[in-house]
């Protein structure tokens, strides 16, 4: 290996749970709409990790949603019921066999789970208020009774991943989803004990991290993982600036998690507004930090060389996502000083080759710039 990527492979303590990752790399969790159509684990998904997770220290599954109505995505995973376990094991078993940290993420899409995949009137959200995003529906503001069931969902599917043989969970509350939407101006107009000041837009999410440490504590004496992802800005006005990522930030970072994953498109990219200097926004948070927790930064990293450059910030953990789709042997790669071999695009001629399940495959091929594709060899 190639001396100036050793810093890649420094084993990392995750301080909560005292797991040790063998190496600064993590599987960053991809949508693949490929379950099975009633919401269990498929043999194609088994099949996609399996050929990708032998590298990096820990890897985060697609996310799965923790109610009916919480889904997100076509073909996704679910966690709402016991029934969905002996799936959720195979899934763990597939990632760890391949000696990787096995990490189960898990959300509810609120006011972006779509319109068709749910009975009328159950896309729902903090406040009727409908996205951006073009074609959203206006979502039913939710009930406090809903507000407090959904919490306990989330610690529902925290049982149910520790019985199904993960080493953790991540929160997923990022990208807009409901965790956000609690959390952002935009989506929370409400004036009850959920939102209003910043402290009580943050009530939701610290409820659901404290909801989520209770059921580890009272259903595992193991070592157990719990991190939280979150998206620093939005587009929107009102919407999330980066004093608001701060609050935030300073809110979690003394709960006693493993891990806090920024959720960015690009690594260096920098804040939209409310900042004066030119630092990418990972460095910002990496100073708010200050250590206390480990972080994770992820966005657009595809060679040895950018993901050197991204550990020289300081970030603890890489998370890489669309490369390792590209290039699975990715890690093994660098590791073995292979480098120069790293396949960075992909032909359309790849899927079988790379282990893409079909609905990862056709979301790829019907969304044009979201992966560097090339023409067939």
């Amino acid at each position: 290996m190639n001396p100036k990527y050793s810093k890649m492979f420094e084993q990392v303590s995750l301080p909560s749970s005292g797991i040790t990752l063998k190496n600064r790399i993590v599987l960053a969790p991809m949508t693949h709409m490929s379950s099975n159509s009633d919401g269990t684990v498929s043999d194609a998904e088994l099949a996609y990790y399996a050929r990708r997770t032998g590298g990096a220290g820990m890897s985060v599954t697609a996310v799965t949603h923790v109610t009916p109505n919480g889904i997100g995505f076509p073909a996704q995973f679910g966690s709402y019921d016991d029934s969905f376990v002996p799936g959720l094991k195979r899934l763990a078993e597939t990632i760890k066999q391949q000696g990787s940290v096995a990490v189960l993420q898990m959300f509810h899409a609120g006011r972006l789970t779509p319109e068709q995949a749910v009975p009328a009137g159950q896309v729902v959200a903090p406040s009727a208020v409908a996205s951006e995003r073009p074609g959203s529906p206006e979502p039913r503001e939710m009930t406090d009774e809903e507000i407090t069931s959904v919490i306990r969902d989330f610690g529902e599917a925290t049982r149910r991943a520790i019985e199904a043989g993960f080493d953790g969970i991540e929160i997923h509350g990022a990208n807009g989803y409901l965790i956000q939407q609690f959390f952002s101006p935009h989506s929370n107009r409400r004036e009850d004990r959920w939102g209003g000041s910043v402290e009580k837009r943050l009530a939701f999410p610290l409820a659901v991290v404290d909801e989520v440490q209770r059921v580890v504590a009272e259903h595992t004496k193991l070592p157990f993982i719990v991190g939280y992802r979150f998206s620093p800005e939005e587009p929107e006005t009102p919407g999330l600036t980066m004093e608001d990522t701060y609050a935030l930030v300073d809110a979690l970072k003394d709960k006693n998690l493993d891990y806090l994953h920024v959720s960015l498109n690009e690594f260096w990219s920098k804040p939209r507004r409310g900042e004066g200097d030119t630092r990418a926004r990972i460095e910002f948070i990496l100073d708010r930090v200050g250590g206390k927790v480990p972080v994770i930064g992820v966005g657009s990293i595809h060679t040895a060389d950018e993901a050197a450059e991204a550990l020289e910030t300081g970030v603890p953990l890489l998370a890489i996502g669309r490369e390792l789709i590209i290039e699975p042997d990715w890690v093994e790669k660098i590791e073995s000083g292979r480098e120069e071999d790293i396949e960075t695009i992909l032909t359309k001629s790849d899927q079988e080759r790379l282990v893409i399940p079909d609905g990862l495959w056709n979301a790829i091929i019907h969304t044009p710039g979201w992966f560097p594709m090339a023409e067939d060899k």
